[in-house]
């Protein structure tokens, strides 16, 4: 007998990149982590996400602007 375990709900984390741009160092092509949480596997909510510097430090995307 198999049973599996569905969850309809799950946190789901995905990695991108995208062009981003700061005054310090101007526009730059960086990773961004998206942690969402999707019900039977369709996205619902973008519960955080955030970026990796050049440095390697973690920062949130909130001090960064999407370049135009």
């Amino acid at each position: 007998m198999i049973t599996e375990n569905m969850k309809l709900i799950t946190i789901k984390r995905e990695t991108k990149e995208e062009k981003r741009y700061t005054l310090k160092m101007g526009e730059l092509l960086t990773k961004v982590t998206y942690v969402q949480k999707a019900f039977l596997s369709i996205p619902i909510k973008t519960i955080h996400k955030y970026r990796e510097t050049y440095y390697g430090e973690v920062k949130d995307c909130e001090a960064c602007n999407l370049a135009k």
